[in-house]
């Protein structure tokens, strides 16, 4: 049974392909389109998986579709009458909408113009977007039971769903209806720090740490938390979302209104310019919005655990990208354990739908947890020589053993380094697949990087990949962490041992790297270990203002136009 998931007119659009409940591939349309966020049909991604699956459009079975316009409609239609001033524009365009995602023919003959497009629309499923988002988290954990939540900015009018996950059925519990969300809180503020555009909010995550939380009482009359573990927003902080957050335009490029008040930047001062350095007032209020957004999740937590009991929590959405909340969860919720999968964003859309389908709504058994994001696009060895051949390049072929030993002395030797490995990674993260690595040990490896190739905010910190069995040596916290999404502290003897990825309070995104999982990722690691004694590399993502570098040709460009001194495929 082939069941393909799509995350279609949406940011972070996307589509997965699953055999018998089993991840074949999954990636998201930016990677081809080289667009960040695009939230058009993935047309791309579609045909990739299909060629991954090695099967035709006619061979699918089912199509799921991780929105449903028509979810929460009498409350969307509701909101629209209480606040006319949107227009009919406002209405039509949901109902515009609606159709075109639950009518799919052009695009479907499109991709195949041999497909029986009739056959295949009896079996297309509408699942509404935080059930996608559940269904990514619980369908893919190892856990035969868990406490679920979603949280984000808004999909089919819902902004936070509770529930619970028990084999392969999901029973939904509660849920928040936009415009309270508390993805929308953190937005605000981090246009109101001066990063306006989709997908900021990392940056307002990157530079807490440099601030102090002074401003977290006045945040609550903001963030109001509620006696049922859920929230609403103070609207008056806010301009009305009448006429709609999220527009997308030709080029299909999400753009994200300004969501803040006349009453916000009175109280909480106005926009900073792009061109404004950061204050110390800037620093303490992202402090404090990261600080409040934190307190928020253990509140939905905590009573989340009352009501259901359970030692385990799967979460996704947006929100499940706070990665520093995230490494907080088991020393401030009752939970012990937490499954957060590699594409908690709105691509990850696309497997949950195909996961909520199979499992269910056609009640078929669950396949292994999903510890792998290495479901995107590869090359073979022969390919990558003819991209390079093609251009005229220069290279030198080693054994994987030569290989390691070469790139281990190149990092030792201050070298900045492009690695492009096997597939690509399902996700925000590069985990050793589309990675640029540097030696940790240097004090100066952040401007390094930041002056050769990033070009991007000095405050923002860059990740360890660390071999997972000195996990315990190295971090106060001990856990499997294979996709990046977990912020945790550096013992303090540490610290100076790897100043490049350890950030200004003294934590690090860890990536634990496992030997079965990324095989020659570790090895890399293990050579540079036995060369230092430190089981660790700074790792960041293999791009240049851009999408992550999905081929070899992407990566070569990356290449030359920077400062790397080394290009590994």
């Amino acid at each position: 049974m082939y069941i393909l998931g799509l995350n279609a007119y949406h940011a972070d659009s996307s589509a997965a392909i699953f055999k018998d409940g089993q991840m074949i591939a999954a990636t998201e349309e930016e990677r081809f389109r080289r667009v960040k966020h695009w939230a058009g049909f993935p047309s791309m991604a579609v045909e990739f998986c299909l060629r991954e699956a090695g099967i035709t459009l006619s061979e699918v079975d089912h199509i799921a579709i991780g929105r449903d316009p028509y979810a929460k409609l009498a409350k969307k239609l509701l909101f629209l009458a209480k606040n006319p001033g949107g227009g009919w524009r406002a209405v039509t365009d949901r109902f515009r909408n609606a159709k075109k995602v639950s009518s799919l023919d052009e695009e479907l003959i499109k991709i195949d113009p041999r497909a029986d497009v009739a056959s295949l629309k009896k079996n297309i499923h509408q699942v509404e977007h935080h059930r996608s988002h559940l269904a990514s988290a619980f369908f893919a954990s190892p856990f035969k039971e868990a406490a679920l939540l979603s949280i984000d900015g808004s999909g089919d009018f819902t902004t936070t769903m509770i529930g619970t996950g028990l084999g392969n059925k999901i029973t939904v519990i509660d849920s928040v209806d936009f415009p309270h969300s508390v993805g929308l809180f953190y937005t605000a503020f981090t246009q109101l720090l001066g990063f306006p555009h989709y997908g900021d909010e990392y940056k307002v995550m990157g530079l807490a740490p440099y601030g102090k939380p002074l401003h977290v009482d006045k945040l609550r009359d903001v963030l109001r938390f509620g006696s049922d573990g859920l929230f609403r927003l103070n609207l008056d902080y806010f301009v009305s979302a009448k006429s709609g957050i999220i527009s997308y335009g030709d080029d299909h490029i999400p753009v994200v209104a300004p969501l803040y008040s006349s009453l916000m930047a009175e109280k909480f001062g106005a926009v900073r310019p792009k061109d404004e350095p950061l204050s110390q007032y800037h620093k303490d209020l992202a402090a404090s919005v990261q600080r409040i957004t934190e307190e928020l999740i253990f509140h939905i937590l905590g009573h989340l655990h009352k009501r259901t009991g359970l030692e385990n929590v799967c979460i996704a959405g947006g929100v499940a990208q706070n990665s520093v909340a995230n490494g907080k969860l088991t020393r401030n919720t009752p939970f012990k354990n937490v499954y957060i999968p590699s594409a908690g964003h709105d691509a990850g859309i696309s497997m949950g739908a195909a996961l909520y389908v199979y499992n269910q709504v056609l009640q078929q058994p669950r396949a292994e947890a999903v510890w792998s994001a290495y479901t995107g696009s590869r090359f073979s060895n022969e390919e990558i020589e003819s991209t390079l051949k093609a251009r005229n390049i220069a290279y030198q072929k080693y054994s994987d053993a030569e290989l390691y030993e070469k790139v281990a002395d190149r990092l030792i030797d201050a070298g900045v380094i492009g690695w492009f490995n096997g597939r690509a990674e399902f996700g925000p993260r590069a985990l050793g697949a589309r990675s640029i690595l540097a030696d940790p040990r240097r004090m100066d490896a952040k401007d390094l990087l930041n002056s050769k190739i990033k070009r991007r905010e000095s405050f923002r910190p860059f990740a360890p990949s660390i071999l997972k069995e000195y996990v315990p040596e190295y971090f106060e916290v001990t856990d499997l962490v294979p996709f990046m999404e977990k912020v945790f502290p550096i013992r303090e003897e540490k610290r100076a041992l790897i100043p490049a990825v350890t950030h200004a309070d003294g934590t690090g995104r860890l990536q634990s790297v496992d030997r079965l999982v990324s095989p020659r990722y570790y090895a890399l690691i293990d050579a540079f270990r036995r060369k230092t004694g430190v089981p660790i590399l700074l790792n960041t993502s293999f791009n240049e203002n851009e999408p992550i570098v999905n081929s070899p040709e992407q990566a070569l460009e990356c290449f030359l136009r920077t400062d790397m001194d080394m290009l590994v495929l």
